[in-house]
C-alpha cells in the first residue's frame, strides 16, 4: 500500500489552509521597503510612541517590572478602564470581574469568539471591513456570513440586511463602528433596530 507523499502544507490543519495570506500585510511588506511613505493600512499612526510612554515603558523595565500579571490584566488598568467607560458611556463594569485586558482588537476578538462559538454557528458580520474578521471566525470553527453594506447608504448597516441573513443557527453578529476602512457610523437609534436578545453582539 503506498503512502502519499506529505508537504509541509499537508500538517496545517485544514480549516487553517482553507484561509488566505491577508493582502494588508503584502502592502505592509511593500511600504516598509520604501522612504518617506506613511503607511495607512494597518491602522498605525506616522509618528512613533511619544516619549512619556516610551518612558513609562522603560522605568517600569528598570523597576523589574516583567513578571505575570494577573490573566485580566492590571488591576490599575482595569479600573481606569472602568472608569472611562462609565464616564464616557454611562456603562458600568466591575473592574474585578467583567474586564479583561488584551494586547488589541484581534486578541480580544479571537477570545471572544472561542468562548462563545460552538462549531458550525453562523457568525455574521458586515462588509467592507478589516481582513482579519472572516479568518477569526474559521479559526473558531464558526461558519462567517458577510452582509453587505452600500455607498449609497454610508454603508451603514440595515436592519432589514441582517434579517434576510440570520438563520436558526446564528450565534452572533459583530459590530465596527467607526468602520475600517470605510469610516461609516451607526447611530444609536440603529444600534437599537439592530439588538437581539438571542445574539452574542461583538462590538469594537
Amino acid at each position: 500500500m503506498s503512502k502519499t507523499p506529505q508537504t509541509k502544507r499537508d500538517f496545517i490543519a485544514e480549516h487553517v489552509r482553507t484561509i488566505p495570506r491577508s493582502g494588508i500585510r503584502d502592502f505592509f511588506d511593500i511600504v516598509q521597503s520604501m522612504e518617506n511613505v506613511v503607511s495607512l493600512g494597518i491602522g498605525e499612526p506616522g509618528f512613533v510612541t511619544p516619549w512619556h510612554i516610551r518612558e513609562a515603558a522603560i522605568y517600569a523595565l528598570e523597576r523589574g517590572k516583567t513578571g505575570y500579571t494577573s490573566n485580566f490584566g492590571l488591576l490599575k488598568l482595569r479600573r481606569g478602564i472602568s472608569r472611562y467607560v462609565r464616564d464616557n458611556f454611562a456603562v458600568e463594569y466591575d473592574p474585578n470581574t467583567e474586564i479583561l485586558v488584551t494586547v488589541g482588537v484581534s486578541e480580544a476578538l479571537d477570545i471572544a469568539l472561542r468562548a462563545t462559538i460552538n462549531p458550525g454557528d453562523e457568525v455574521l458580520y458586515h462588509e467592507p471591513c478589516y481582513v482579519s474578521y472572516h479568518p477569526s471566525v474559521v479559526l473558531a470553527h464558526g461558519l462567517a456570513k458577510a452582509i453587505q453594506t452600500r455607498a449609497v447608504d454610508n454603508f451603514a448597516l440595515r436592519a432589514e440586511d441582517i434579517a434576510a441573513t440570520v438563520t436558526s443557527r446564528t450565534r452572533a453578529i459583530m459590530l465596527n463602528f467607526p468602520t475600517n476602512p470605510t469610516g461609516a457610523t451607526l447611530t444609536q437609534g440603529k444600534w437599537k433596530r439592530l439588538r437581539a436578545p438571542a445574539w452574542t453582539t461583538i462590538c469594537w
